[in-house]
Parts: structure tokens; sequence; C-alpha cells
């Protein structure tokens, strides 16, 4: 037995996942395996395939899969990325229509070797969904961009129904855990974000070592800025080599998480320990 399956043997009884099943499910997997799309559901074994295919919902990841940035808790390579694919936005698109998607969720490694940073193809691949596919509603997961107010701003002229930056941690751990990224900037992208109009939202990852204090003052923080939308769920580690999980935290915390986020006014919480950024997230694109 290895360390890593013993590590996941380990895992707390509500940790556990189900099996993803129904007809709309089988039907997005079907047409993901003939046409040979790639999303991030898949590649990244998301606990809510089921639920979120099911609801016409997806992930795609462009600008490759190698990252420039080294963040301790994500799984994705890291390197020297290979240029840019012209075709891949017409793809996105075309992957968008042939699983006729009610809500499409875009996001993308960090491109901080590119001289926008990847911004104007994140605005091409946005233009190509819409164009396509003018009744799905689209959410985009970016990077910070550096802080770079005018790279942001291209995202937001394309009018993608939500933008989501996630924080992923608290303030006191990010060193720890991102590579490049710095909480305050990440504040002002979704300042930047938030004030343009679109609807903000930002995620963070629990068991990592923060306390509830914390936690609760990341929700303050985002409130300030203008996030709307805020999901919570457990972080677990990749890999032995990355960062390593301190605590499982209970159902009940996350659900007390929710209710507590609700009151200081976001408009939808989703806390729960198989929560990832885009679960339910096509309800997001109706927030108030």
């Amino acid at each position: 037995m290895t360390e890593e399956t013993k590590g996941r043997e380990r895992l707390p009884r509500w940790m556990k996942m189900q099996m993803p099943k129904g007809e709309s499910y089988s039907k997005v997997k079907n047409l993901v395996s003939k046409h040979h799309l790639h999303t991030i559901c898949t590649s990244g074994n998301c606990p809510n395939i089921g639920e979120c295919w099911n609801r016409g919902t997806a992930t795609f990841m462009i600008l490759g899969d190698i990252c420039t940035r080294n963040c301790k808790f994500c799984g994705v390579k890291t390197g020297k990325p290979l240029a840019p694919d012209a075709e891949e936005p017409r793809r996105i698109a075309e992957s968008v229509q042939l699983m006729q998607l009610k809500h499409a969720v875009i996001t993308s490694v960090d491109r901080d070797d590119l001289p926008d940073l990847g911004a104007g193809f994140w605005a091409e691949t946005i233009r190509e969904v819409k164009q396509l596919n003018p009744e799905t509603s689209i959410e985009v997961l970016i990077p910070d961009f550096q802080g770079k107010a005018e790279l942001i701003q291209r995202v937001v002229e394309e009018k993608p129904e939500v933008i989501s930056h996630n924080m992923e941690t608290v303030e006191r751990l990010t060193p720890q855990i991102r590579s490049a990224a710095k909480y305050r900037t990440s504040l002002e992208v979704l300042r930047c974000i938030a004030a343009s109009g679109v609807i903000a939202k930002s995620g963070i990852m629990l068991g990592l070592g923060e306390t509830e204090e914390e936690v609760l003052q990341v929700m303050d923080d985002l409130r300030a800025v203008g996030c709307k939308v805020m999901t919570i769920g457990q972080y677990l580690a990749p890999t032995l080599n990355h960062i390593q999980v301190v605590e499982y935290i209970t159902p009940e915390q996350f659900d007390r998480y929710r209710v507590i986020g609700l009151e200081k006014g976001f408009s939808f919480v989703e806390s729960n320990p198989l929560v990832r950024s885009s679960y339910r997230a096509d309800a997001h694109a109706e927030a108030k």
C-alpha cells in the first residue's frame, strides 16, 4: 500500500464521492468522449461532475496546461508554456455548442510569459463562445493579471455574466501557498470587476490551518470590494509533494460559514467540503 493510497483511506466519511449518473450526464459524457473534448470536470476529477453536467454546466481551461507559477496547492504542471493555440477559442466555442451547455465556465493557467499576460486571448475566447452560443451564459475564472486594471478591463469589456478570481486562502497563509499572487492584489482585482458592474465571485479552500476569525475576515474583505458570490471547499493535496492538509473541516462548520456569509450580504455562498469553484455556477449568473 502506497503512502498516497493510505492518505486517501484517511479521508473522513463526508469526503466520499458518489458515482455520477443521470440522463443529461450520460449525454454530455458521450459527447465529450466522441469528440475528444477537454474539460476540467474530467481532467480534474471533479466530485461534482454528475450534478454540474446534469445542470448543463461544464468548465474548460484555455492557454495550455502549463502554468508559469508554482503554487503549493495546485496540481497543474508548471514550467515554460507553449505558445497559445490560435484555434483554441473556436474549439472551445464549438465544444460548448456540441455539449449544448446552458452555462459555460472558462479558466486558465497563469501566463506571465505573455506581453499581455493572456488578456487578449481571454477576450477572443469569450467573443467566440458568445458568437456561436448566444443563449449560453458564461463565467470566467481569471488569474490576477498582476493586478493590471487595463488587462482586467479587456475581459470585462466582453461582458461575461460572471467574472471570478479566487482568493484561495486567508491573508496570513497566502505567501505559503501562492507563489506570486498577493492577497491585497487579488482584492483589488475583485474590486475592479465589481466596479465594472459584472458579478464578482471568489473562493477559498479550508483545511490549510486557517482560523474561523481569519475566514470571517476574508468574507468581510470580499464584501468590502463588492464581491457577490463566494465558494468555500475543503482543500485536498494533489500529491504528497504539495502542501498537506492540516485539518478536515466538518460539514457542520461549512454550513455555519454558509449561513454567516449570507448574513454578511453575499447573494450566494456555496459552502461544503466537496464544493469547487464552478459548483452550481449557472445559478450565480443571477446574483443580485
